[in-house]
């Protein structure tokens, strides 16, 4: 099972990321975990510049954008593929 978190303070672009990513793992009939991180500094310690931030497994996969649909089913088949 995938453990994919949402970097942000919860604003629109960080929820869209969330419901994009649910998405893209129902698609690809996978399980995953989705942790929510809103505190700025549990955000920074992934050492990225800008929210949204997409983490899956411990990897940032994104920062500062939302992937399209394409992106993501890439990014998370590929960490099924590593786990």
């Amino acid at each position: 099972m995938l453990t994919i978190k949402i970097l942000g303070t919860g604003c629109p672009n960080c929820k869209r990321l969330e419901t994009e990513t649910r998405k893209a793992v129902e698609n690809l009939g996978a399980e995953a975990e989705f942790i929510k991180v809103t505190d700025y500094q549990d955000i920074m310690s992934y050492d990225i510049l800008s929210t949204p931030g997409l983490v899956i497994n411990e990897r940032v996969a994104a920062s500062g954008k939302i992937p399209s649909q394409e992106e993501l089913t890439s990014l998370i088949s590929s960490a099924l593929e590593d786990s």
